[in-house]
């Protein structure tokens, strides 16, 4: 590779962006995040707002939306500074967690986004941080419907809970696994774990028509007993 290729390269993987050599706008692929009074917040991918009792005082709103108007690789992040939420989308508190907020978010599973300080914890929403003694309730949802996020099922018997969370445990990582797409796109389920604490567990899980799947970090193969779990009840 000639020196001048290699140098356009790495520029591209240092400042998260796509451009061309030849000048013009920089495609900047932001994190999910927000800054508010000097400390960045990034989105828990993995997680939800439990329950809107959780949601504490209102700090302000954003003040801008950097996607689609920053396309300066150097732009300097902001306080009031949000990566995808619109200005003006209210900022609130969770209650008991100053190292989480959240804004209102229709996309959402029960109407929130959530963020947590990266200065202050690490993200510790993955499956291996789930205590699954303590799970009360399981929810499945149908993602990308007309109806945005469709509730499909609940559980809160302990019995079912109990096989449930031994599915998802005895599940058999698969690193390399590829879902069958010549049939189409996989079906896809969201499985939210409750425990009692303001946030709540969000994993995706997939059919792609001969193998369930989910994603507690590597892609993992599931039973396909699961399939008892994700219909309508």
């Amino acid at each position: 590779m000639k020196k001048s290729s290699l140098f356009i390269l790495l520029l591209i993987v240092l400042t998260g962006c796509r451009t061309t050599p030849f000048g013009g706008h920089a495609v900047i692929d932001w994190v999910d995040f927000i800054k508010w009074e000097d400390i960045e917040y990034n989105g828990i991918y993995s997680g939800v707002l439990a329950d809107e009792k959780f949601i504490g005082e209102k700090l302000g709103t954003v003040k801008y939306k950097v996607a689609d108007n920053v396309t300066n690789p150097n732009y300097k992040i902001r306080n009031g500074d949000a990566a995808f939420h619109e200005k003006g989308t209210e900022i609130f508190t969770i209650h008991g967690h100053s190292n989480l907020i959240a804004v209102k978010d229709a996309s959402q599973i029960n109407g929130y986004s959530v963020y947590y300080s990266r200065d202050a914890t690490e993200q510790q929403w993955h499956f291996k941080n789930v205590p699954l003694d303590k799970v009360n309730k399981i929810e499945i949802y149908q993602p990308y419907t007309s109806e945005g996020n469709l509730l499909l099922s609940t559980y809160t018997n302990l019995e079912e809970l109990k096989h449930i969370l031994e599915l998802l445990k005895n599940s058999e990582e698969s690193p390399n696994f590829s879902p069958n797409t010549e049939k189409g796109d996989p079906d896809y389920f969201h499985i939210v774990l409750y425990t009692g604490q303001p946030i709540a567990y969000k994993f995706d899980l997939q059919f792609d028509g001969a193998t369930y799947y989910w994603y507690p970090w590597d892609p993992a193969i599931l039973s396909n007993e699961i399939e008892t779990y994700l219909k309508k009840k």
